[in-house]
Protein backbone atom coordinates (compact mmCIF):
# COMPACT_ATOMS: atom_id res chain seq x y z
CA UNK A 1 0.00 0.00 0.00
CA UNK A 2 1.19 3.50 -0.81
CA UNK A 3 2.48 5.56 2.11
CA UNK A 4 0.74 8.82 2.99
CA UNK A 5 2.55 12.06 3.76
CA UNK A 6 1.89 13.67 7.15
CA UNK A 7 -0.56 16.15 5.58
CA UNK A 8 -2.35 13.41 3.67
CA UNK A 9 -2.59 11.25 6.76
CA UNK A 10 -4.03 14.18 8.71
CA UNK A 11 -6.73 14.73 6.07
CA UNK A 12 -7.49 11.00 5.89
CA UNK A 13 -7.89 11.07 9.68
CA UNK A 14 -10.70 13.61 9.22
CA UNK A 15 -12.46 11.30 6.75
CA UNK A 16 -11.98 8.28 9.00
CA UNK A 17 -13.42 10.13 12.00
CA UNK A 18 -16.16 12.19 10.35
CA UNK A 19 -17.15 10.35 7.17
CA UNK A 20 -17.88 12.15 3.87
CA UNK A 21 -16.75 15.80 3.83
CA UNK A 22 -16.58 18.84 1.60
CA UNK A 23 -13.24 20.66 1.43
CA UNK A 24 -14.81 23.55 3.40
CA UNK A 25 -15.77 21.05 6.15
CA UNK A 26 -12.20 19.74 6.30
CA UNK A 27 -10.91 23.30 6.61
CA UNK A 28 -13.16 23.86 9.65
CA UNK A 29 -11.61 20.83 11.40
CA UNK A 30 -8.16 22.41 11.46
CA UNK A 31 -7.08 24.53 14.41
CA UNK A 32 -5.67 28.00 13.81
CA UNK A 33 -3.77 28.91 11.79
CA UNK A 34 -5.83 27.09 9.19
CA UNK A 35 -4.28 26.12 5.86
CA UNK A 36 -5.53 27.83 2.71
CA UNK A 37 -8.58 26.33 1.00
CA UNK A 38 -6.56 25.62 -2.16
CA UNK A 39 -3.92 23.75 -0.15
CA UNK A 40 -6.50 21.43 1.38
CA UNK A 41 -8.20 21.00 -1.99
CA UNK A 42 -4.89 20.01 -3.58
CA UNK A 43 -4.22 17.43 -0.86
CA UNK A 44 -7.72 15.95 -1.27
CA UNK A 45 -7.40 15.76 -5.06
CA UNK A 46 -4.01 14.06 -4.66
CA UNK A 47 -5.56 11.52 -2.31
CA UNK A 48 -8.25 10.87 -4.89
CA UNK A 49 -5.70 10.40 -7.68
CA UNK A 50 -3.88 7.86 -5.51
CA UNK A 51 -7.09 5.93 -4.75
CA UNK A 52 -7.54 6.85 -1.09
CA UNK A 53 -10.70 8.94 -1.52
CA UNK A 54 -13.55 9.18 -3.97
CA UNK A 55 -16.11 11.91 -4.59
CA UNK A 56 -19.78 12.52 -5.26
CA UNK A 57 -20.85 15.58 -7.25
CA UNK A 58 -23.19 17.88 -5.33
CA UNK A 59 -24.10 20.78 -7.61
CA UNK A 60 -20.94 22.71 -8.40
CA UNK A 61 -18.90 21.12 -5.60
CA UNK A 62 -17.76 17.66 -4.54
CA UNK A 63 -18.28 15.71 -1.38
CA UNK A 64 -15.30 13.45 -0.74
CA UNK A 65 -15.25 10.15 1.15
CA UNK A 66 -12.63 7.60 2.20
CA UNK A 67 -12.19 4.64 -0.12
CA UNK A 68 -9.46 3.07 2.02
CA UNK A 69 -10.43 2.34 5.62
CA UNK A 70 -8.19 3.25 8.54
CA UNK A 71 -7.86 -0.45 9.38
CA UNK A 72 -6.80 -1.37 5.83
CA UNK A 73 -4.25 1.45 5.78
CA UNK A 74 -2.91 0.46 9.20
CA UNK A 75 -2.53 -3.17 8.14
CA UNK A 76 -0.85 -2.23 4.86
CA UNK A 77 1.53 0.14 6.60
CA UNK A 78 2.42 -2.47 9.19
CA UNK A 79 3.08 -5.06 6.48
CA UNK A 80 5.32 -2.55 4.70
CA UNK A 81 7.35 -1.83 7.84
CA UNK A 82 7.71 -5.53 8.61
CA UNK A 83 8.78 -6.23 5.04
CA UNK A 84 11.22 -3.33 4.82
CA UNK A 85 12.82 -3.46 8.26
CA UNK A 86 12.31 -7.03 9.49
CA UNK A 87 12.70 -9.09 6.28
CA UNK A 88 9.03 -10.17 6.49
CA UNK A 89 9.64 -11.74 9.91
CA UNK A 90 6.79 -11.16 12.36
CA UNK A 91 8.85 -13.06 14.92
CA UNK A 92 11.62 -10.53 14.32
CA UNK A 93 9.18 -7.73 15.17
CA UNK A 94 8.13 -9.38 18.42
CA UNK A 95 11.75 -10.15 19.31
CA UNK A 96 12.67 -6.54 18.70
CA UNK A 97 9.84 -5.34 20.94
CA UNK A 98 11.00 -7.65 23.73
CA UNK A 99 14.66 -6.63 23.30
CA UNK A 100 13.74 -2.94 23.35
CA UNK A 101 11.60 -3.58 26.45
CA UNK A 102 8.51 -2.22 24.69
CA UNK A 103 6.67 -5.40 25.66
CA UNK A 104 7.31 -7.46 28.76
CA UNK A 105 7.56 -11.23 28.90
CA UNK A 106 4.36 -11.27 30.97
CA UNK A 107 2.57 -9.22 28.30
CA UNK A 108 3.88 -11.61 25.67
CA UNK A 109 2.58 -14.61 27.64
CA UNK A 110 -0.81 -12.89 28.00
CA UNK A 111 -0.86 -12.29 24.24
CA UNK A 112 -0.09 -15.97 23.59
CA UNK A 113 -2.93 -17.02 25.94
CA UNK A 114 -5.26 -14.59 24.19
CA UNK A 115 -4.39 -16.01 20.77
CA UNK A 116 -4.76 -19.60 21.98
CA UNK A 117 -8.17 -18.86 23.53
CA UNK A 118 -9.33 -17.16 20.34
CA UNK A 119 -8.81 -20.31 18.27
Amino acid sequence: MKKLTAKEEEVMGFFWKKGPLYVKDILELYSNPKPHFNTVSTVVRGLEERGFVGHKACGKTYQYYAVVSRDDYRKGTLRGVISKYFDNSYLGVVSSLVEEEKITVDELKALIRQVEEGQ
